[in-house]
């Protein structure tokens, strides 16, 4: 199992910082659209749609609804004070409030949304397509100007979570006693948590000395904690929609890492709580 999940990462990692530096603006655009396609149809599950042609529908009409809100936009205008990008990511900052409220008050929490399709499927929307917005906010930063630019915020973002996600668990292989949330994910503990902050902070660290983040570093350091507080709900959120689904993993279309939004969790809580941090909330533009 580790050993699958080490050959995944390696395939993808180049894969990913490939595309984050290299796609055109539509053809990055295109991607996450993908992405969040797939993320649908995994939530599927969740929403309790069992039949594939059910998930094929759900995934197709969450396209259709991102490719039309893109289209609305101007022509390679992708501006945070537009709002369409900019509704969706206050709109995310309110979301995981929200989940952490469910998260914390689990599973008493789950009495109210567990017996409503239409709540699951808004839940999948608030997620994935803050998320969206997100991904295509933080490349389009100061595009005009560097073209590389957003990409460096993006791939600064996914160290973050990369090493939230990575210290918390080498740090709860090796440490782990007390349980962070057993109602939810029994395998995450509090050891695991704070080894994951301090793994995501040398990272942040050592990131923001070689990459060109022209930012202040108050606002650095609020955005980054904040993004790597928030990557630990994402995971926790998804962990608690599989619980109620009867779940593992979301998917099997990484091997050795279960579905997309197995990978994704922790980036549709980080990715548009940082963006709305940095750009909306600091108007680091």
């Amino acid at each position: 199992m580790l050993k699958s999940r080490l050959i995944t990462a390696f395939i993808l990692i180049p894969i990913v910082i490939a595309a984050l530096f290299l796609l055109p603006p539509l053809g990055f655009a295109i991607t996450i659209l993908a992405i969040c396609m797939l993320a649908a149809w995994e939530w599927g599950q969740f929403a309790g749609f069992a039949a594939r042609s059910q998930r094929i529908w759900l995934a197709l009409l969450c396209g259709l609804l991102l490719a039309f809100m893109l289209f609305t936009l101007p022509a390679y205008q992708h501006s945070v004070h537009l709002p369409q990008i900019g509704g969706a990511l206050w709109v995310s900052l309110g979301w995981w409030i929200v989940a952490l409220l469910l998260v914390l008050s689990y599973p008493g929490s789950a009495a109210f949304w567990r017996n409503s399709r239409p709540l699951r499927l808004v839940f999948g929307l608030l997620t994935i397509v803050p998320f969206f917005w997100g991904m295509l906010a933080l490349r389009q930063y100061h595009y005009e100007a560097d073209h590389y630019a957003g990409a460096w915020w993006l791939l600064y973002v996914m160290f973050l979570v990369w090493g939230a996600d990575s210290g918390a668990y080498m740090f709860g292989k090796l440490f782990g006693k007390h349980k962070l949330a057993p109602k939810v994910s029994p395998g995450k503990t509090w050891e695991g948590f704070f080894g994951g902050l301090v793994t995501s902070a040398i990272l942040s660290w050592l990131f923001s000395v070689f990459a060109p983040l022209q930012v202040p570093l108050s606002t650095l350091l609020i955005c980054s904690i904040t993004a790597a507080l928030a990557s630990v709900l994402g995971d926790l959120t998804e962990s608690m929609f599989k619980r109620e689904a009867g779940i593992k993993d979301s998917g099997s279309l990484i091997p050795g890492h279960g579905g997309i939004l197995d990978r994704i969790d922790s980036l549709t809580a980080a990715v548009p709580v940082f963006a709305c941090l940095l750009l909306l909330v600091f108007g680091t533009l």
